[in-house]
């Protein structure tokens, strides 16, 4: 065969080639412009916990009314990033949303935040959350942990009311602490189980059910839903009222991830997320309560402090454990939230 014919008919295989190229190209790109957004919400809540019941909530809203345009993929219990892992994964892209508990993940940012978790600060999640919403130094610090985080707020998700529990004996007086070993998840507890003399240990959400097994510890501050999502239960016996402080949770999406959704889309997690805020608060409370009367009625004791016990509480909190923080919120932030509960 000649070197013309040759490379005549090497040229029609490129010409061919790219013809084939251009029609695949052609047929693809629109299907390219319309592909399914997918996304992973990661979060370590097990799937009783009421923060979780509400995650998936939010996926399942949003994946049926926003089929073949977004779809969520739900990874509970810590399978993807545990509770002191997500802020780090959001900022960094490596998962698009996630379940944040705000007294973990946010004093590492800004630890100005931890006036959250002051006991017997904030009257109920409404309080508290319009002191970060409303106030011009609670606002400073609410914007500067999604700035530096580089997150976008789309949930409120609460995890509940924080009490006290423990295997040992009935938490009635601030002397039923002393000599208890007690577990703590963010450093901000550390004070008060210091003031009331109680052993801390660091500890994260995965390891308590085995330490309360094998004893390493006996006593812990969580809110109701965490007992039953944990089946923590098992080894405990008793619980202290009043409530100690409220924590609160949300559903976070990566900042760069939301800005390049198509706007429709983004409106469609807004508008999911307003539904969620608002059903996942109007049911926590309750939520708490029955998983307490369910703890009763597995056999386990509720005792609410006497006003003597109580008053005894707050005057270890302000003299003890409110001065034991000093290292851990601005002088001038403590002194403006103490302003701000007493209005």
């Amino acid at each position: 065969m000649s070197e013309i014919i040759i490379n005549s008919l090497q040229r029609i295989r490129v010409a061919t080639a790219l013809g084939l190229g251009l029609v695949v190209g052609a047929l693809s790109a629109p299907n390219m412009a319309t592909a399914e957004i997918v996304a992973r919400l990661s979060y370590h809540w097990a799937p009783k916990h009421h923060s979780a019941i509400y995650s998936q909530e939010f996926a399942d809203r949003v994946n049926a009314r926003g089929e073949g345009k977004i779809r969520i993929e739900t990874f509970p219990s810590g399978q993807l990033f545990g509770i002191r892992e997500i802020m780090g994964a959001l900022t960094a892209g490596s998962v698009q949303l996630g379940g944040v508990v705000g007294t973990v993940s946010f004093p590492p940012v800004n630890r100005n935040y931890n006036v959250e978790a002051l006991p017997g600060v904030f009257q109920d999640f409404d309080h508290l959350r319009k002191f970060f919403r409303e106030t011009e130094t609670g606002q400073a610090i609410w914007d500067d942990v999604l700035t530096r985080t580089r997150t976008k707020f789309l949930a409120y998700n609460p995890t509940g009311p924080f009490m006290s529990f423990t295997a040992q004996r009935p938490l009635t007086s601030p002397e039923a602490y002393k000599g208890l070993k007690a577990r703590y998840l963010s450093g901000v507890e550390r004070p008060r189980w210091t003031a009331l003399g109680a052993d801390a240990v660091s500890m994260p959400t995965g390891e308590v059910y085995t330490a309360l097994q094998n004893g390493m510890i006996d006593t812990f501050a969580t809110v109701p839903s965490a007992i039953k999502a944990y089946s923590w239960w098992d080894h405990i016996k008793y619980a202290e009222l009043p409530h100690q402080f409220y924590a609160d949770s949300f559903i976070l999406a990566n900042q760069a991830w939301f800005d390049g959704l198509p706007e429709d889309v983004q409106q469609l997690l807004i508008e999911v997320g307003e539904e969620i805020s608002a059903e996942s608060t109007a049911s926590i409370m309750s939520f708490s309560d029955e998983v307490l009367e369910e703890f009763v009625a597995r056999g386990g004791q509720v005792d609410t402090l006497s006003e003597e016990a109580q008053a005894e509480f707050e005057r270890i909190n302000r003299e003890e454990v409110f001065p034991g923080l000093s290292e851990m919120i601005d002088a001038d932030v403590l002194e403006a939230v103490m302003e701000y509960s007493r209005q």
